[in-house]
């Protein structure tokens, strides 16, 4: 046997990759990694080999043919004379506004009930406790059907807001007479503007300029606002002493938002009953509003536990400190509790984005037209393109998943405990 010098590794031999532990991982991940290839290259050579015993090719070129059906629900021009893929975006606009709008609705329910769950009224945290156990212990799809019937059944039609002969009416406006639901669409106030100069073209985007305008305005703002801020705080680490900036903040999103306003004559424009049908205002179809509701009321429930669980987390010692300062309770849940909460909630937080965005895809149980609806309903049956229909959706989603977590981990990053 030979002797090796002292700190002198041995040669390599073949043997070593199963035998010697440095080389043993490595190889269990090689050979993992071939075999998922081998697994993949068979999947992707017998759909091709299915596909074309069927006659059928694997290609995507559907999306630039003529849709040929229409939408009603449209955040963007479209006919039944665009493509495919005009259609598909609409879809997407679709699941984005009705996911946006929820996650906001959803999160703003959730935090008013995580709190109050823990109020020391009785009778107020018994009935929060009521509404999450009922939401989250009843399936999501059960609560769509539920609330559409409601409105379908239960809802005044839209004559019923007409007054009689005698001056009353069989049904009301609510909201200080400002929204209408009727059991075929919800009417609601409308921005309407008296001076628009016209879209702005910008490639194959066509905007708004009162709306291209009121987005710059706030993008500038938030940039300058943070620039205020690190100046703020900069000063503070000097002297110890923060500067005012309230006012600064307020200026900068009101000015602007004030001036642009008169400049282009906006105004709110509240429905009125004209005939049979509310004009005037925004006829949303019920499948919209019931969706969002189901959407909202179901994922606040999971977001208030979520919410309760990093409040309890806090140590109770930070709201007797606070309290011994003068605090109200207010103060030191908003300005004590709740930031310090935020590092145990927002990492549950994003996976119920991510499920209410996935959830969104139940909008064809009350006719809404979103992705699942366009791509992956009319245009799959009229097109018969199965699979690069379905590929395409799911790419969709992944992506609009990886986006929201992305966007998410950011803002938990910023709101971590940083260690000195």
């Amino acid at each position: 046997m030979t002797d090796l010098p002292a700190g002198q590794d041995p040669p390599f031999r073949l043997s070593m990759l199963v035998r010697d532990r440095r080389y043993r991982s490595l190889t269990i991940q090689a050979g993992v990694f071939i075999l998922v290839m081998l697994f993949a290259a068979w999947l992707v050579s017998n759909t091709v080999e299915n596909l074309a015993r069927m006659g059928k090719t694997f290609d995507f070129g559907f999306l630039g043919n003529r849709s040929g059906y229409d939408i009603p629900f449209s955040l963007i021009p479209y006919s039944s004379d665009s493509t495919h893929l005009r259609a598909a975006g609409v879809g997407l606009l679709n699941t984005l506004l009705v996911s946006a709008l929820g996650c906001l609705f959803a999160t703003i329910i959730g935090v008013l009930v995580g709190v109050l769950r823990l109020s020391s009224n009785w009778l107020v945290s018994r009935l929060m406790t009521v509404y999450v156990e009922v939401f989250r212990n009843v399936p999501l799809l059960l609560w769509i059907l539920v609330i559409m019937a409601v409105f379908t059944e239960a809802m005044p039609a839209p004559r019923d807001y007409r007054p009689a002969a005698d001056g009353t009416a069989s049904a009301s406006m609510i909201l200080f007479d400002s929204v209408a639901p009727t059991n075929r669409y919800t009417s609601v106030p409308a921005l309407r503007v008296d001076h628009d100069p016209g879209p702005v073209v910008l490639g194959p985007l066509s905007l708004s300029a009162p709306l291209l305008a009121f987005l710059v305005a706030l993008a500038a703002a938030w940039l300058i606002h943070r620039w205020v801020r690190a100046r703020a705080q900069a000063r503070q680490d000097a002297t110890g002493i923060r500067p005012v900036t309230w006012w600064i903040t307020l200026a900068l999103y009101l000015v602007p938002l004030i001036a642009l306003s008169r400049l282009f004559g906006l105004h709110l424009v509240t429905p009125e009953l004209r005939g049979f049908n509310f004009a005037g205002g925004m006829n949303l179809d019920n499948g919209f509003v019931v969706l969002l509701l189901a959407l909202s009321l179901y994922t606040g429930a999971f977001i208030a536990e979520i919410v309760r669980a990093g409040i309890m987390a806090v140590s109770r010692g930070q709201s007797e400190a606070a309290a011994a300062l003068g605090l109200r309770a207010r103060p030191i849940m908003a300005l004590v509790v709740l930031p310090q909460a935020l590092r145990v909630i927002i990492p549950p937080l994003i996976s119920q984005f991510l499920n209410l965005t996935k959830n969104s895809s139940l909008a064809i149980a009350v006719g809404y037209p979103d992705l699942r609806a366009t791509l992956g309903g009319t245009t799959l049956n009229q097109t018969g393109r199965e699979m690069e229909s379905m590929l395409l959706m799911m790419a969709i989603y992944l992506a609009l998943s990886l986006v929201i977590s992305g966007v998410m981990n950011v803002y938990n990053a910023s709101v971590r405990l940083k260690e000195r």
